[in-house]
């Protein structure tokens, strides 16, 4: 069963192949980002541009033709519009083509779901971190099977915060794996903590840290910043762990490679007994072997899809989908 995966729903383009949980290839090609973000039109571009060369590159890596393909997923949503406009056709494309079926995925759960596939997790917590995700999710069995949202950022996802504080902080390039290089060996500065239940903010931190860059070094607002932005994660993370009694967490999305994030989450599941995991950076940032990963999974459970679910959705709630 060789299934091939399709995410293009920001600066990624990915195309990855499984077969039988086994990834196979995973290949990427990523549109540089300057200063000024996203260019969703220059994004799309880029992707439209080089898709016929990262499936070629996937389909060498897996030692596979084309032909081989049994199914195809693609990311249905979250994500910018035109960027997963581009995944969308292709997979269509291959989809008429060849005759086989296609699966539309949801970004998150494709980003939980390669993380339990490589760790043979069964029930965990997850705390989902990316650009515009900040979510704590479980499954639940009522009304239908679905990740529901325990906890969640009321405002930007952590991604998007450290993101906007390296711009203001003229770091080059202007990511949060910057802010975390920048931040070593800085001091810390009180800054604002929000945590509501297990909801959390980040604006008003942001706007605290920016503030502070005019009378402290870079480096020890970087530090602050990150230090209170995780521990407010990990504060939600651990009341949603006592509430569902789980016994496995997981950390997933961009900002799950961020290795002070991972430190703090592996003392809190010490603590309480439970299992830990996290994916290597490969699989944390955008990739088509997630991609792949679910479509097999909605495969081999037989799912129905129709013509009219076949579509994009920029804002595709991850608890709105139904697990099968």
């Amino acid at each position: 069963m060789v299934v091939l995966g399709i995410e293009s729903s920001a600066h990624t383009l990915g195309i990855g192949i499984v077969d039988n949980g086994k990834i196979l290839a995973n290949e990427r090609n990523m549109y540089k980002i300057t200063d000024k973000g996203i260019i969703p039109s220059k994004v799309s571009d880029f992707h439209a541009n080089n898709v016929r060369k990262t499936l070629e590159a996937a389909l060498k890596s897996a030692k596979l033709s084309i032909s081989e393909i049994d199914a195809i997923g693609y990311t249905k949503g979250p994500g910018i519009g035109s960027c997963l406009q581009i995944g969308y056709i292709a997979a269509k494309s291959i989809s008429q083509r060849y005759k086989i079926p296609i699966f539309p995925v949801n970004h998150g759960v494709a980003h939980i779901e390669i993380t339990k596939n490589i760790f043979k997790m069964k029930d965990p917590i997850a705390l989902y971190v990316s650009g515009g995700n900040s979510q704590i999710l479980a499954l639940l069995d009522k009304p239908k099977k679905h990740y529901h949202i325990y906890g969640e950022t009321f405002d930007i996802g952590i991604g998007n915060m450290l993101d906007s504080f390296a711009r203001e902080a003229k770091l080059n390039p202007a990511w949060g794996s910057n802010v975390a290089k920048t931040a070593i060996g800085g001091k810390y500065i009180q800054m604002p903590y929000t945590v509501k239940g297990m909801d959390f903010t980040f604006t008003g931190l942001l706007t605290n840290a920016i503030e502070s860059l005019k009378k402290n070094p870079t480096k020890d607002v970087a530090y602050s910043l990150q230090e209170t932005a995780f521990a407010m994660l990990c504060e939600a993370t651990e009341r949603a762990l006592f509430l569902t009694k789980k016994k496995e967490i997981i950390l997933c999305g961009g900002v799950a490679q961020s290795q002070r994030l991972q430190q703090m989450l592996k003392i809190i599941s010490k603590e309480h007994k439970t299992r830990f995991a996290v994916a290597p950076n490969e699989f944390n940032a955008d990739n088509g072997a997630m991609i792949a990963i679910v479509a097999e999974k909605l495969f081999n459970s037989k799912v129905k899809i129709h013509e009219s679910e076949c579509t994009i959705n920029q804002k595709y709630k991850i608890d709105e989908v139904l697990v099968a």
